[in-house]
C-alpha cells in the first residue's frame, strides 16, 4: 500500500487520511435521475407482433386512427407535507419539462432537455400554511448546461399547471448522480486521469474503463478569488472535484484535479 500512495498523482488514500474529506463530501450526494422507457414494438395477447396484427386480411396496412397525448397519470397522491410519492415526483417532471424547455436546453452529456437535478414538496404559501385544504405543490430543479443556469418551476399538484418559473446563475446545487458519473467518465478519458487508472489497477489488478468501476462522491468547486486562471470560470460554470473509491476497497486521491462540466475539460490545480 505504502508504494501505491508514493508511485501516482492519483494516490491511493486509506483509512482515517481521508475519513474528514469523505465525511464532508457526502453531503453532495443526491438521488439520482429516473430513466425513461422506450418501446419500438411488441406482440398481442395472441403472440401476433403488433405490425401483423395491423395488417387487414388482405395484407393491407389498417388505417390506425389518430392519438393525443394524455396527461400524465395522478397515480399514487400523498397528503399535507407528506413526502412526494414515486408517482407525483414522476408527474410534476413531466409537467415541468415540457417541450419548449427541453428543445432550447441540455444536459450534461451535451445532448437536447435539461439536467434533472432534485424535485422536492413546496413549501405552501404564506397565506396557506394553516390551511388543511391548501394544495400540494412541488419544486422540480433542472440544470441548462447549454447557457449555465438553474431553473426551478413550481407545479401546483392539484391543477396540473406550471405555477412559478425560477432562473439563476451562479448558483450550484450538489452533483446529481448522472453529474457526477459524467464527471469521472471525463477524467477516466483525460491524460490527467492517467494517475487514477494507474492506481485503480494496482489496486484490482483490472483496467479502469468506465465510472461504473467505482463508487462516486463529489464536491461543487468555486473559484477563490484570486485565484488560479484556469478555474476561474467554476461557480459561473458548473465544476466538481470528485472523490472515487474502488469498489470495496480504497478511496484514490483526485483532489488536484477539478472537472469542468460546462466547458467539458479536465484542470489541474496549482
Amino acid at each position: 500500500m505504502r508504494e501505491i500512495v508514493h508511485r501516482h498523482l492519483g494516490k491511493v488514500v486509506a483509512g482515517a487520511a481521508i475519513a474528514v474529506a469523505g465525511t464532508a463530501v457526502m453531503i453532495g450526494i443526491t438521488l439520482p435521475g429516473t430513466a425513461g422507457a422506450d418501446t419500438t414494438g411488441g406482440t398481442d395477447s395472441g403472440g401476433q407482433s403488433t405490425q401483423q396484427s395491423a395488417q387487414g386480411q388482405n395484407g393491407a396496412a389498417a388505417v390506425q386512427p389518430g392519438v393525443v397525448e394524455e396527461a400524465p397519470a395522478e397515480g399514487d397522491r400523498g397528503k399535507g407535507n407528506d413526502p412526494l410519492t414515486d408517482d407525483e415526483i414522476a408527474r410534476v417532471e413531466k409537467l415541468a419539462v415540457n417541450r419548449q424547455l427541453i428543445d432550447r436546453s441540455e444536459n450534461v452529456r451535451g445532448a437536447r432537455g435539461p439536467q434533472r437535478i432534485d424535485v422536492q414538496l413546496a413549501e405552501p404559501d404564506a397565506d396557506e400554511v394553516d390551511d388543511a385544504s391548501a394544495p400540494r405543490r412541488a419544486d422540480v430543479t433542472v440544470y441548462d448546461y447549454q447557457d449555465d443556469t438553474l431553473v426551478t418551476r413550481t407545479v401546483n399538484l392539484d391543477t396540473g399547471k406550471v405555477e412559478r418559473t425560477a432562473t439563476q446563475r451562479g448558483v450550484q446545487p450538489p452533483l446529481s448522480l448522472a453529474e457526477q458519473t459524467e464527471a469521472a467518465k471525463l477524467l477516466i478519458a483525460d491524460p490527467l486521469g492517467a494517475g487514477l487508472k494507474a492506481d485503480y489497477k494496482d489496486a484490482t489488478g483490472k483496467e479502469l474503463t468506465s465510472p461504473e468501476q467505482l463508487q462516486l462522491s463529489s464536491m461543487v468547486y468555486r473559484a477563490a478569488p484570486g485565484g488560479s486562471a484556469s478555474v476561474e470560470k467554476c461557480g459561473e460554470h458548473r465544476c466538481t472535484r470528485l472523490f472515487p473509491k474502488v469498489k470495496n476497497g480504497s478511496w484514490i486521491d483526485t483532489r488536484a484535479f477539478v472537472i469542468d462540466l460546462s466547458a467539458r475539460k479536465v484542470i489541474r490545480l496549482g
